[in-house]
């Protein structure tokens, strides 16, 4: 079940790995957007703005946690690439022992600051106790989150895609279920909703783990296995913190997106929650293609196989641009009709909104998938300060147009935020690999 990227057709192999990849991330998408679908329609539309509200907040933490996750699985990469299998099993063992302890960091401050932390974002304070209802859960079941994203990232990393999505098909129908019987039934309020994500994503990560060990020879680690070196933390830190930074930098950015949307009201920011859950899952093909170029990427620099390396990049600037389309043809002619799912009886105001802010994020699209196949496959190739810096800009330029733009132009105004914050950061990344190549390229010119 294992996948050796480093041989056979690149786009042919991309396109294998990254199938199973997409309807990883689809389930997942799957996961957020039943809670927001029951929690909108069963204890309504404040309800759905608390948990909405709640979103960059989430994504500043779990994505802190999930970028060291892919990180690990990077380094996972190169280790099988370079068929160095004993250094493989270390970094396995590395990375169980790591997840503890950055999860154990990560839990304390975030559940004992929560409502602070909301306070700090505007939130209305018509649904301030529902959010941190919501997120104090999420918050408390980081370690089981990360877990399922770091045992993830490690399967992918010898090329095996498939099995995280069908303990992720599992967990989704577990969530569904969770769903009904803790917001329904037993009417926990928003928190159900954060009870039925943690204990789905938990229980994926308990089966990943033991089907992980069983199956797979090379993953089997041994107690000489478990020890903490200098060089191998230091390595998986050196990926797996830009990563982190990465992710919390631009989570930092849409939460002061979300700040600038929460001074509109309630009706606003439950519009451009559903309006933000159209894009997760119009946009899907852009992080999966970053997902599969970081492990190709890693596979291939563990091998050596340079060339492989830049035909596969070529081949995947064709898919952004594929992706692209596709995002903004979903968004363009089918985003009423998915805004309509999370929102019981929308209002047209409602939907007047939401549909601003996807025709406007639609025209950006190509940017944003830049940002997603470029920043990876630096990261996968051991370029991991470029991407951080990215993840900067994309700050700043979200920034500058929340600052800087008229107040007369109201959400309108706002809605250019992120794409500003796509172009400043996509258009980097794309030169930072042109002149990575140039140098490779000359480099082996010279030898």
């Amino acid at each position: 079940m294992t996948k050796d990227m480093t041989s056979g057709n690149p786009l042919k192999i991309i396109l294998l790995f990254s199938i199973p990849v997409l309807l990883g991330n689809l389930f997942q998408q799957f996961y957020n957007m039943v809670d927001t679908i029951i929690v909108g329609r069963y204890l309504g539309e404040e309800a759905l703005a608390a948990v909405g509200s709640t979103g960059c907040l989430m994504f500043l933490v779990l994505g802190f946690a999930n970028g060291i996750a892919q990180g690990f699985g990077v380094m996972v990469s190169h280790a099988f690439g370079a068929k160095d299998f004993r250094l493989l099993k270390h970094y396995v063992a590395l990375s169980l022992m790591l997840t503890v302890i950055v999860s154990v960091l990560l839990t304390i401050p975030t559940v004992t600051a929560s409502r602070q932390l909301l306070l700090w974002m505007n939130t209305p304070e018509n649904i301030l106790t529902m959010a941190d209802d919501y997120i104090k859960v999420i918050f408390a079941g980081i370690i089981l989150t990360m877990f399922y994203n770091v045992l993830s990232g490690i399967l992918r990393g010898i090329g095996d895609s498939k099995t995280p999505l069908y303990f992720l098909i599992f967990s989704s129908i577990l969530n569904i279920v969770l769903d009904f019987f803790l917001i329904v039934t037993v009417k926990l309020g928003t928190a159900g909703a954060a009870y039925a994500t943690v204990i789905a994503q938990g229980v994926s990560a308990v089966l990943c783990f033991f089907f992980m060990f069983r199956k797979f020879d090379i993953l089997r680690t041994s107690r000489e296995d478990y020890y903490m070196d200098a060089v191998g933390v230091r390595n998986m830190l050196s990926i797996g913190i830009p990563m982190a930074l990465n992710y919390s930098i631009t989570a930092v950015g849409t939460m002061i997106m979300q700040s600038a949307v929460n001074v509109f009201g309630s009706s606003v920011v439950a519009a451009f929650t559903a309006a933000s859950k159209v894009t997760s899952i119009a946009t899907q093909t852009m992080p999966t293609l970053g997902t599969a170029f970081a492990t190709y990427c890693g596979q291939n620099l563990g091998a050596g196989k340079y060339k492989r390396i830049y035909e596969g990049m070529k081949q995947g600037f064709f898919l952004c641009l594929f992706a692209a389309a596709a995002g903004a043809f979903i968004c363009i002619f089918g985003g009423r009709f998915i805004v309509s799912w999370f929102v019981s009886n929308p209002s047209e105001e409602i939907f007047t909104y939401a549909m601003q802010y996807l025709t406007i994020a639609s025209w950006f699209f190509i940017p944003l998938a830049m940002i997603f196949l470029y920043r990876n496959a630096l990261q996968g190739l051991n370029e991991g300060l470029i991407p951080m810096l990215s993840g900067v800009i994309e700050l700043v330029c979200r920034f500058a147009v929340i600052a800087f733009i008229p107040k007369s132009t109201g959400f309108f105004g706002v809605c250019f935020a992120d794409p500003a914050a796509w172009v400043g950061a996509g258009i980097p990344l794309l030169i930072t690999y042109l002149l990575w190549k140039q140098k490779k390229q000359h480099q082996h010119l010279n030898h």
